[in-house]
């Protein structure tokens, strides 16, 4: 045989082994990868402070809010306010000009300066002894009737200016310099907003915590308010009120918030969120991701000191973003399985790495 046909026929052995180091060093990697697809990883719950917060759509109403309405009939004749105006208690805001009550008040001042001239004859000629004491009597009566029916006259005439009540913000206002005003008609509303009342709907069951929390961590709440922009109000709230019947068609009974309001940035009748925070100290807290399903109960695999895994039943107190917060089911020096437990039966014997609670990522951690 030839040199070149030793050669050529050198060339499919060398192929064929290139081809086996290849499909070689392929399975070798695709059974790394699958090794580390079904890696086990295994931690320990962590016993630390949370910040557990509630929320709760609210509406938010000045502490007073009221309508101002024409107290006689007669013409509008001075507007001394503007829309979105703020006033002080006791300032002039409309003056309405009565059709009768002037002349009416004249007529009775009228009577009673005549009632006052007769009796003051009257008692002269008493103590000349003309009279009796009797007529005296009787005209001093007829004196305080017409005094009474002329101060009843003033003050008629006097619902025709219309003063602020209290320091307010005007709101729109309902008629224009001139018009015609009726006797109780409405000309504006009139706002308090230095303290804002936030109302929100609270389910039975959790008022129920909300009053044990009252007696254990009072000062622990945190009352804020979330605007319709998704930022949080300045001012910290506090329960002002909680109504006292329950709505029994939604099993809902409604608080009350209060906010200090000094910047006057909350109006009447904006709406925004309600939370409620306090912090849970020694809260027993497990990695969401730890945690299973079957038939609505939630599990986790608890491994023992012999390396078995066992499935046990969990109560999820709390559920924030990345973690759950436990009621009972787990003690803080037991092994769950963090991740693989995909591939992990009830009494399997598994092989796992150890993941330090420390080093997992909680966001709802209290500062």
């Amino acid at each position: 045989m030839s040199k070149g046909t030793m050669q050529v026929s050198r060339i499919p052995t060398i192929a064929a082994a290139l081809i086996c180091f290849s499909l070689s060093a392929c399975n070798h990697e695709k059974a790394e990868h699958h090794h580390e697809a079904h890696k086990i990883l295994a931690t320990h719950p962590q016993s630390k402070a949370v910040t557990l917060t509630q929320e709760y759509v609210c509406q938010i109403h000045s502490q007073r809010h009221i309508q101002v309405r024409a107290l006689e009939m007669g013409y509008l004749e001075a507007i001394k306010v503007k829309e979105g105006q703020r006033v002080h208690e006791g300032d002039l805001m409309f003056n309405v000009r009565p059709i009768l009550y002037q002349s009416k008040l004249d007529a009775e001042k009228a009577e009673a300066e005549l009632a006052r001239l007769e009796y003051e004859y009257t008692k002269k000629l008493h103590e000349d002894k003309v009279v009796s004491a009797q007529e005296v009597a009787l005209l001093s009566a007829k004196l305080a009737k017409a005094q009474a029916k002329m101060s009843l006259a003033a003050a008629e005439l006097d619902f025709a200016t219309i003063k602020a009540p209290f320091e307010g913000i005007i709101d729109r206002l309902q008629l224009q310099h001139g018009s015609l005003v009726q006797e109780g008609e409405v000309l504006t509303t009139l706002s308090d907003n230095s303290v804002m009342w936030v109302y929100f709907n609270v389910r039975e069951a959790r008022y129920l915590e909300y009053m044990n929390e009252l007696k254990e961590h009072k000062d622990e709440l945190q009352i804020e308010l979330m605007l319709a922009d998704h930022t949080k109000f300045p001012q910290v709230g506090k329960i002002g009120a909680i109504e006292a019947d329950f709505n029994n068609q939604t099993g809902n009974i409604k608080f009350r918030a209060d906010f200090p309001n000094p910047d006057h940035l909350l109006r009447h009748g904006q709406t925004g969120t309600i939370l409620i925070s306090r912090v849970q100290k020694d809260a027993i807290v497990i990695p969401q991701r730890a945690v299973f399903e079957v038939l609505a109960k939630q599990y986790v695999y608890v491994v023992d000191k012999d390396d078995v895994a066992h499935q046990r039943e969990i109560t999820v107190q709390d559920e924030l973003e990345d973690i759950y917060v436990l009621k009972d089911g787990l003690a803080v020096d037991e092994k769950i399985i963090l991740e693989g437990g995909r591939q992990v039966r009830d009494g399997d014997k598994v092989e796992y790495e150890d993941r330090e609670a420390d080093k997992l990522a909680y966001k709802y951690h209290a500062e």
